[in-house]
């Protein structure tokens, strides 16, 4: 009986550390398992640390450059034959709304033509900003390989949007549309690029978004989000004529490229804008009756347009022109014929007669009725 103890004993030493050392393997498993799934949820804690909450501040970077445009459109309502060889045509105006984006603090606003194109060219346009301003707008050119329109607008303290490189997006990258749909104010929709079409040179030349792009949003701005303009929402496939998740943009890129050739073109043709009505060339008897004295000579301004490069510098009704650039005022063929041999955005020192005094007003010509240009 004691040897079968001994033989016992002997036996189960083994097995009992074999036991306990399996014991210790399988903890030291499962804290390697514990160790991975922690080391997993840190991981996952960090990337949903890197995802906004919001992305309020990137459509806070964007959303004031982006304007709603106003434009009235003329076309041919019915055609009535009163002879063989004679037709009247009833024309009919209706409204057009849809979004731009201003790109340059100059007055520039890029927007597809499709918004502000009209029968005959009658462009009657006005722009609303995102403060409230509201201005009428020139079309001074456009293109209608690509749909794309400039407008001017003659103002102050204008926002130029932030752009990216369209040519870094990816599938799957989140985008916003901002624009004026459905006249119901300016609005923004979420979506991601669903593809993105290339040219021959491997170049993004089309990108595909299931942001919403309504009525409206067109000419608006597709951006990033970081608040960088990445496109111009230009169309959507739709049976129904509202939004379905197949919407296209023009890229950055190309739709600047673009601008900028159309805004040189058309300053090259258009002549400078000044912006004021004036009266009578003052003479002896006329100044002294105006101000009571002999002396002074010029052109009496009578009215200056509203938002006009005249009144943005600071000249008034009530002023008198007496000296633009090198030439005297002394009257309107003068003032007329050195403001046209100036260009849009040229800078002309005008020196006025205000009360006793001669005072000295750098402006900057604008476009008026603009030579439109058609690329």
């Amino acid at each position: 009986m004691n040897r079968f103890k001994s033989i016992l004993q002997v036996v189960s030493w083994p097995i009992v550390c074999g036991i306990l050392a399996g014991i210790g393997y399988l903890q030291y498993q499962q804290l390697q398992q514990i160790q991975l799934v922690l080391e997993r949820n840190d991981q996952m804690a960090s990337v949903a640390e890197d995802i906004p909450d919001s992305y309020a501040e990137a459509i806070k970077k964007a959303a004031p450059s982006v304007v709603a445009i106003n434009a009235t459109r003329v076309n041919v309502e019915s055609v009535e034959r009163t002879a063989d060889d004679q037709l009247n045509l009833y024309l009919g105006e209706r409204p057009s709304l849809g979004s731009g984006i201003i790109v340059d603090a100059r007055g520039y606003i890029l927007t597809n033509l499709h918004v502000v194109d009209t029968l005959f060219d009658t462009f009657d346009t006005e722009v609303t900003l995102y403060d409230g301003r509201k201005t009428p707008a020139t079309v001074i050119a456009w293109d209608e390989t690509s749909d794309l329109a400039v407008l001017h607008i003659n103002m102050d303290n204008l926002p130029p949007i932030p752009t990216s490189d369209p040519q870094h997006l990816a599938v799957g990258d989140i985008v916003f549309a901002i624009g004026y749909p459905r006249n119901i104010g300016q609005s923004v929709s979420q979506g991601i690029v669903s593809a993105l079409s290339r040219n021959d040179e491997g170049l993004i030349s089309s990108i595909q978004t299931d942001a919403a792009i309504n009525p409206g949003n067109s000419g608006g701005a597709l951006i990033d989000s970081l608040g960088r303009m990445v496109g111009i929402n230009s169309s959507i496939i739709s049976e129904s004529g509202t939004s379905e998740g197949i919407g296209f943009a023009t890229p950055t890129d190309s739709a600047i490229g673009i601008l900028r050739d159309m805004v040189e073109q058309a300053i090259e043709a258009n002549s400078g804008y000044l912006g004021v009505v004036t009266g009578e060339a003052l003479n002896s008897e006329s100044s002294q009756v105006f101000f009571g004295v002999h002396h002074i000579r010029g052109m009496l301004v009578e009215r200056v347009d509203e938002g006009g490069p005249a009144m943005r510098a600071g000249i008034k009704p009530g002023d008198v022109i007496t000296r633009v650039g090198n030439v005297s005022g002394i009257d309107a063929q003068n003032i007329m014929l050195e403001v046209r041999n100036k260009k849009p955005g040229e800078t002309v020192l005008i020196e006025v007669y205000r009360e006793g005094q001669a005072i000295t007003l750098p402006t900057t010509l604008g476009f008026g009725q603009a030579i439109v240009i058609d690329l």
